[in-house]
Parts: C-alpha cells; sequence; structure tokens
C-alpha cells in the first residue's frame, strides 16, 4: 500500500505515521494545494494523518529546558528538528516550530512565534513576533506576518479547507486571519483588520461583497487593500443608541505607492 493508503488504513501504525510526518516536515505532501486553475483544494487524507499522530501519542517530556521550565506533549509532535542547513532564521526568544509543519529556506522567524503541526511556510516569509500560524494554514512565498498576527487552524472536520495567504501578501499589525478565509496574492491588510469564516467585506472599488458561501470560503482578491470600517445597524434600538459593527472594507487595489510601503528592507534579511 502507499503511504495515503496505510494512514486511512485502521490498522496504521506508528512507523506509518513516522514517514508520514516526515513528508510533511519536508513539504513533499500538504494539507492544502493549489490546483492548475487557481482553486484550493485540501487534502483530507493528510488532515486524517495529524489527527492519527495525536490519537497514537502518549504524553512525554520533550527535549529542552529553558529557564527550568520543562515541555510536555504527545511523544509523536516534537519540537521540529531544524538545523543550520534548514536554511531557516530564527531569532532566540522563545519561538516554537512543531514537528510536521514545513517551513522554506529564507524564512525568518521573530521572537515569540509559534507554528503549529500541518502548516506550510513558503521561502522568504517573515514571521513577526507573537505571530501564531495555526495548524494546516498555507502561507506563500514573500509573505509579511506583521506582530501579533494570527493565522487561525483549521483541523477538523477533515474535508475543511484550512487559511490560506498566497504569495507577497502583507497584513499588518494585530490581523487575523480564521475559519479557512483566502487572501489571493499581493493582499494587503491594514493592522487591526479581522477576517473570518462569517465575515461580510466591503468593495468600494468594484462596489461588491464578499462572504462565504456554502460552496465556496471567504475568498479576497489579489491586490485587495483592507482597512478596518464600520457599518450602520439599520434598527430601531441601533439607531437610537448610535451602534455601528466591524466592517472590513477594500479601499483601493495594489499600485506602485501601495508596493514602495510593503517593501522588506533587504538589510532585514
Amino acid at each position: 500500500m502507499n503511504l495515503q493508503q496505510r494512514i486511512e488504513s485502521p490498522t496504521a501504525t506508528e512507523a506509518d505515521f513516522i514517514e508520514f510526518r516526515d513528508a510533511l516536515s519536508a513539504g513533499r505532501i500538504r494539507a492544502a494545494e493549489r490546483a492548475d486553475d487557481g482553486s484550493w483544494r485540501v487534502n483530507a487524507w493528510v488532515k486524517k494523518g495529524i489527527l492519527l499522530g495525536f490519537r497514537l501519542g502518549r504524553l512525554a517530556e520533550l527535549p529542552g529546558d529553558c529557564g527550568g521550565q520543562k515541555f510536555f506533549d504527545k511523544h509523536t509532535y516534537p519540537v521540529a528538528p531544524l538545523t543550520i542547513e534548514s536554511g531557516v532564521r530564527v531569532v532566540p526568544g522563545g519561538s516554537s516550530v512543531r514537528a510536521g509543519a514545513f517551513v522554506a529556506p529564507g524564512v525568518v522567524i521573530m521572537p515569540p512565534s509559534y507554528v503549529n503541526v500541518g502548516a506550510f511556510v513558503d521561502e522568504g516569509t517573515m514571521i513577526d513576533s507573537h505571530v501564531l500560524v495555526g495548524s494546516c494554514a498555507q502561507i506563500g512565498k514573500r509573505v509579511h506576518l506583521s506582530a501579533a498576527v494570527q493565522i487561525g487552524g483549521v483541523l477538523e472536520p477533515a474535508g475543511a479547507l484550512p487559511t490560506i495567504i498566497e504569495d507577497d501578501c502583507f497584513l499588518g499589525g494585530g490581523c487575523g486571519v480564521y475559519e479557512g478565509a483566502i487572501l489571493r496574492s499581493r493582499c494587503v491588510l491594514a493592522p487591526g483588520v479581522i477576517l473570518t469564516g462569517s465575515t461580510t467585506v466591503f468593495d468600494l472599488v468594484r462596489g461588491q461583497t464578499y462572504r462565504r458561501s456554502t460552496e465556496r470560503p471567504l475568498e479576497i482578491p489579489s491586490g485587495a487593500v483592507l482597512v478596518p470600517g464600520t457599518r450602520g445597524v439599520d434598527c430601531e434600538h441601533a439607531r437610537r443608541w448610535g451602534i455601528s459593527l466591524y466592517a472590513p472594507v477594500i479601499v483601493k487595489y495594489r499600485d506602485e505607492k501601495t508596493d514602495a510601503a510593503t517593501t522588506l528592507e533587504d538589510s532585514l534579511r
């Protein structure tokens, strides 16, 4: 049987899982992949394999000690065995990459940050301080995740598409993208923008709104520049109390001025 068949078999062993986890850590398999037509599809069997690791795992003391603090987790999910040959810059100060996550050469991880199992972080991406890259999240090339950005994990159900950030996106400080939302390439999120599966996004340029449907996730068009906004609530009490609701707004699409503002200095690399 091939690896997928063994992982999906009710008789899957710990040895099968370790082979699977090594392939996941090396980026040979992914929780989700982009098809030739640009659409994203989930590899449900990969997510099932990740869940298998939790079922097979037993609580164990993990190697490493930081100021006297020891760590205990499933023995199947230790810290990723990064080495200097991995080409990943991990700055001292408490960051962690879990085994089963792929982090490509040229990625910079500032402390403290956490990359969870199943995540895929492609070349040249910056993970700034206090950033979470959740389970199975797919992060493209040259993405900038500014301080305190949260990329939500989507592990269950196995068929659910994870959160996806495509190439060359820039997320400002304190942004959050959750519940399988997709940012297409070159999107820019101003600090504080929050996107969830139930968020409605208002496009002032094209006069459209974007939201999740039963067939499609929330998907932000390529090059969109979003800022936090508000919208009025049309009911008696809201008008009386002056209440508005949070609403992310597309105010423009990327141009040369935007590119200049989001370009990373080579010296930081």
